[in-house]
């Protein structure tokens, strides 16, 4: 299982959702990454959204919005189906300078572009229900 973080923010009165590339698709994903030892997987979703996306301030929710399948590529070559539990972050600041920056490109979209962007049915629908 992986955690993943629906980043948001409100901009001229307009909700936006955080989108990164895929560091070797060039994709466009949410934040996401394995869950974490002694972590909640809330706390693991949030350090995911720092190390990818430069995330610094954000309110997160503990009760997660869904879940969605995600194919993956493991280390050895394989690809694996992989359950991805999504929690939201309302974003309040975001760094230029973060782990992954010249890794990944990041962008600000409208709900229904952000869910135009991404591959899976399921992460489409629970971006559309952050509006």
């Amino acid at each position: 299982m992986q955690v993943g973080a629906a980043c948001t923010r409100v901009k001229d009165g307009q909700l936006e959702i955080l989108l990164i590339t895929g560091r070797k698709s060039g994709r466009w994903v949410i934040p996401k990454g394995w869950q974490m030892k002694a972590l909640s997987n809330g706390e693991a979703a949030s350090i995911e959204a720092w190390e990818e996306a430069g995330v610094i301030d954000a309110a997160r929710s503990e009760t997660p919005l869904g879940t969605y399948i995600s194919r993956k590529r493991l280390k050895d070559g394989t690809k694996a189906e992989v359950e991805v539990v999504v929690f939201h972050l309302k974003v309040k600041d975001a760094s230029e300078t973060y782990p992954e920056a010249k890794q990944r490109q990041r962008a600000w979209f409208s709900p229904t572009e952000a869910a135009s962007h991404v591959r899976e049915p399921e992460l489409k629908k629970i971006l559309l229900d952050l509006t």
